[in-house]
């Protein structure tokens, strides 16, 4: 099992932040670094909290490191114009020469769409856009000039593309999807996905949304897909170090250390070294193939050395 870093970009991460946990990540061996697409604070009581946009970031990034691999979990379809999306992620893989991975949803928050005017439709109706954009990101990064891409559609038209140029990566960049185990989320991302993403789920939720997603690649003849999660972390070498992080991270998300260390939020990884070992093996035994470490403490950089060089070892 693999552990990545995955920072909520809308918690007001400046760009000397990024590129210290960048940096951070390849120093301690973390092979990935993914972020949040959001464009405000989701709280609503921290509006100084801004966030820089995902794919800049992402590009910026690309440029300045060497082995780090990089990505959004997950780019909202109701932000971008799908040929528009599918060419700043090629532009981010040739920046990157190929470290370039695209998670991609429906889009949830409604007062961000609100506030940056992105039209925010129904569920259903945000589900039909985006598979239309599965559709047509794929279809864009195979595009040929001897097999243009044409696509007709309830919300998008497009006709005889040739993208050039195409992805550094062959047939393309890897192509996440997030869900929660519903049979609509199954079925798209067995047939378009390379790997599916659940957030913050229990042992039970893994295997239940595990089994949902194995049943929809085997209806449409394809083998399984990894299964990854997304959870909180918040470990210490030893308790006294796991209780000053607490302290740090109560202050930041509201509450207590006490409430956090007793009874924290569902399916995070809380604990010292060795307790986080213990709840990351279950998670690797129960089927998940990595788990993106959602550390929102984003200028505390000495919890990367304990996520790349004893927990990630520990749980391979």
């Amino acid at each position: 099992m693999q552990l990545c870093l995955m920072i909520e970009g809308q918690e007001g991460v400046s760009w000397s932040q990024w590129l210290a946990l960048a940096q951070a990540c390849e120093r301690h061996g973390i092979p990935s670094l993914l972020r949040s697409d959001h464009y405000m604070n989701l709280d609503g009581q921290h509006p100084e909290r801004g966030s820089l946009d995902a794919w800049a970031t992402v590009c910026a990034l690309a440029a300045v490191t060497s082995t780090l691999r990089l990505g959004t979990m997950v780019s909202p379809a109701t932000f971008r114009h799908p040929s528009e999306l599918a060419k700043v992620v090629v532009t981010a893989d040739h920046v990157s020469n190929g470290r370039i991975d695209l998670g991609l949803g429906a889009g949830w928050h409604e007062r961000e769409h609100e506030a940056y005017g992105f039209p925010f439709a129904d569920t259903r109706t945000r589900m039909d856009v985006l598979e239309e954009q599965l559709q047509i990101v794929l279809g864009t990064w195979t595009s040929t000039a001897d097999a243009p891409f044409t696509f007709t559609g309830e919300h998008y038209t497009l006709r005889d593309l040739d993208a050039q140029p195409q992805p550094v990566q062959r047939p393309h960049p890897p192509l996440i999807m997030g869900g929660s185990g519903g049979p609509r989320s199954a079925r798209m991302v067995a047939r378009y996905g390379d790997e599916y993403n659940t957030p913050f789920p229990t042992l039970d939720d893994i295997r239940e949304r595990k089994a949902a997603v194995d049943a929809a690649c085997e209806a449409v003849g394809r083998e399984p897909l990894p299964i990854s999660i997304m959870t909180g972390l918040l470990v210490g070498s030893d308790g006294a170090e796991l209780r000053a992080r607490a302290e740090r991270l109560a202050d930041r998300i509201g509450g207590t250390a006490d409430r956090l260390l007793s009874d924290p939020p569902p399916a995070w990884i809380v604990g010292t070294v060795d307790d986080a070992i213990e709840q990351l093996g279950a998670r690797r035994d129960a089927g998940v193939s990595r788990v993106m470490c959602q550390h929102l403490l984003h200028d505390d950089l000495d919890v990367l050395g304990i996520i790349g060089e004893r927990l990630a070892p520990a749980v391979a």
